[in-house]
């Protein structure tokens, strides 16, 4: 029997995921970071993009999270994001619509828009339609 930790992914709204698994794999804010049983304690900001969880059978679950907070404690991994989505559950026509009224708002460039948040908002856009993309190819 394979090593497992345990994660939690939970969103606002709802805890998506908690069970157990051999390997995490996140979108650091420096890069991507795999985590293992045993991993040494470890708190880190996380950008908006793909979890990645592998059961002990193997088989791959996939998230999409907003930014958020990764903490890794002795066997426990906490996911903490503004907004958590099984990426069975995306829905690529808001993705794709979210994407274009954020692309609109940079290229009104209004004194008004808040230029950071709508940045913010182009990149978990482009994160949700990606991982959408990679579910297609690999079906």
């Amino acid at each position: 029997m394979s090593m497992t930790m345990h994660v939690d992914v939970v969103s606002a709204e709802k805890q998506v995921y908690s069970g157990p698994v051999t390997m995490l794999v996140a979108p650091a804010e420096m890069g991507e970071v795999g985590i293992a049983p045993r991993h040494a304690p470890l708190v880190t900001r996380i950008k908006p993009g793909e979890i990645r969880v592998t059961l002990s059978s193997g088989e791959e679950q996939s998230f999409f999270v907003s930014g958020g907070i990764l903490e890794v404690q002795k066997s426990v991994v906490t996911i903490l994001a503004d907004t958590a989505i099984r990426a069975a559950d995306i829905d690529e026509a808001e993705a794709i619509a979210a994407k274009e009224r954020a692309e609109e708002a940079l290229r009104e460039q209004k004194d008004s828009i808040d230029f950071t948040q709508v940045q913010r908002e182009l990149a978990e856009a482009a994160a949700r339609l990606s991982l959408i993309q990679k579910i297609k190819k690999s079906k």
